[in-house]
């Protein structure tokens, strides 16, 4: 048996996840190895970091080494025998639940994207300066999450009438202008009873690591990453959309012309589902590549409404000129992306490389999208410049 402890500790560490060690039998928690995972830090504190764009095109699934970090704040350090979840509101049976007693309830799995509504947001300063995590493309990733059904766990606490929406508050303590805060989400009732939106207790077979939620996070398919709230410890069930910061005032989109002196964000409806996009992964911006063939690879994601998919992506070696149609790789599935490649014949000079995505409703991925000065949404056509010799 020790045998076996110690190398399910390795499997972890190797995994770098930095999860409560307790349950193997050590009390201390294991920081955040970064330097293993290769991200570039986007921000320090709080933490923020994002894979170089062509390691995205390794695996469908995202391997945790490549799988960004978004933090709003701190990244606690939750002690399992400590931890319960609270569920309560518009509920008949408010339930206060420990770790093993999710952990008891009946597990799905679900491979889902997981994308932050503010990935390639640097493209949206180059227009105009925006706040915020200045993301390149690679604030996106897929993986398999298991854990129970939010609808199996509301269905326990019994849904009154009247229930309109399903509160998410995690345990991340966040520093605004004016004040500390919890982080928090929310979506409506009607997505949260689906069957792809639960509670993660594991990502890509592992328990969660600390950085993405550890012990659990909630995982709500098709909608932004913000919507996905880790940490959680609370659950409510109300009757109208959560008065948290980050569902009230933030993660909005907000026209061209408002500024952060003039919008009044309770006009506005929260960001849910998330926008028609693709991206070029390889060569990466700035590359220099030899006249001929050249292979171009990258992703595409779907909008978030149920039972849309990538139909084609396709993809440009001389500016927009001229168009190939990609190949499609990996699996089709809901709620996820498609990686891609294709084969251009590519000329000397400075050239610009461009994709855009096509989705099984026929829609197309925009040519520009329109600036906000909180740089979410951005799904314009996806160009990178690189010189062929």
């Amino acid at each position: 048996m020790p045998f076996m402890t110690i190398t399910r500790r390795e499997l972890l560490q190797a995994a770098g996840a930095s999860w409560m060690l307790g349950q193997l039998g050590c009390p201390s928690f294991i920081a955040p190895d970064v330097s293993s995972k290769d991200l570039l830090v986007r921000q320090t504190d709080p933490f923020n970091a994002e894979p170089r764009l062509d390691r995205l095109l390794d695996s469908w699934v995202t391997p945790y080494s490549s799988f960004y970090v978004r933090s709003h704040g701190n990244q606690p350090a939750v002690n399992p025998d400590q931890y319960a979840l609270v569920v309560e509101g518009l509920v008949e049976r408010t339930l206060r639940l420990r770790l093993e007693d999710l952990e008891r309830m009946a597990k799905v799995t679900v491979t889902a994207t997981m994308q932050c509504a503010g990935n390639r947001r640097s493209e949206h300063s180059r227009t105009k300066s925006t706040g915020g995590v200045q993301w390149d493309a690679g604030a996106i990733g897929t993986a398999e999450w298991r854990g129970p059904r939010l609808a199996d766990l509301l269905g326990r606490a019994g849904v009154k009438a009247g229930a309109k929406h399903v509160w998410f508050e995690g345990k991340d303590s966040v520093t605004l202008k004016d004040r500390q805060t919890l982080f928090g989400g929310g979506v409506p009732i009607e997505k949260a009873l689906k069957p792809e939106t639960m509670l993660a207790l594991e990502m890509n077979g592992l328990p969660l690591a600390r950085e993405h939620g550890y012990p659990v996070r909630t995982v709500v398919p098709g909608y932004i990453g913000a919507r996905s709230v880790k940490w959680l410890g609370r659950i409510v069930v109300a009757d109208r959309p959560s008065e948290n910061n980050f569902v009230a005032r933030d993660y909005k989109l907000f026209p061209p012309e408002a500024t952060a002196e003039t919008v009044k964000p309770e006009a506005y409806d929260p960001i849910y589902e998330f926008v028609l996009a693709s991206a070029i992964c390889r060569p990466l911006v700035g590359a220099t590549v030899p006249a001929g063939k050249l292979e171009v690879g990258g992703y595409a994601v779907p909008p978030g409404a149920e039972g849309v998919s990538i139909a084609s992506v396709q993809v440009s070696g001389d500016g927009g000129g001229t168009w190939t149609t990609a190949q499609l790789l990996g699996k089709e599935s809901s709620f996820s992306w498609q990686l891609w490649k294709a084969t251009l014949d590519v000329q000397p000079g400075s050239r610009t490389l461009i994709a855009k995505a096509v989705d099984s409703r026929g829609q197309v991925q925009p040519e520009k999208a329109p600036w906000n000065f909180k740089g979410y949404l951005y799904n314009g056509w996806h160009r990178v410049p690189i010189t062929v010799s």
